[in-house]
């Protein structure tokens, strides 16, 4: 772990423009970037699920609305949604696309936070 000492939030993070993900990145030990769309029923599905990670887990979630930060997803290579990147120490580490279970999450979350 790396010495980056600002607090963890504890609600997801909504992005305001596409250099937010880059900076919370660069500012939190591991960060859970959820690029979702409204009409994505699977996304609305991972919602609590989302919620719950943020505020039981050492990790910053962010998340990113592919309709509005089609660059972004471009970018990390999202072609399908929800798709969950996981980022320690500014590098991504994990990756997974699909409707994902809480506690599968937390665990490998925990990989990267303990």
């Amino acid at each position: 772990m790396s010495s980056k000492v600002e607090a963890v939030p504890t609600e997801p993070i909504k992005l305001s423009n596409e250099g937010d993900l880059e900076e919370a990145i660069s500012t939190y030990d591991v960060v859970l970037a959820d690029f979702y769309a409204d009409w994505c029923g699977p996304c609305r599905m991972m919602e609590p699920a989302i919620e719950a990670l943020a505020a039981e887990t050492d990790a910053a979630i962010v998340k990113v609305d592919v309709d509005r930060f089609q660059g972004l997803a471009g970018q990390y290579g999202v072609q399908g949604i929800p798709a969950l990147l996981l980022f320690s120490d500014d590098d991504l580490v994990e990756r997974v696309v699909g409707v994902q279970q809480k506690e599968a999450l937390q665990r490998t979350i925990e990989g990267y936070t303990e």
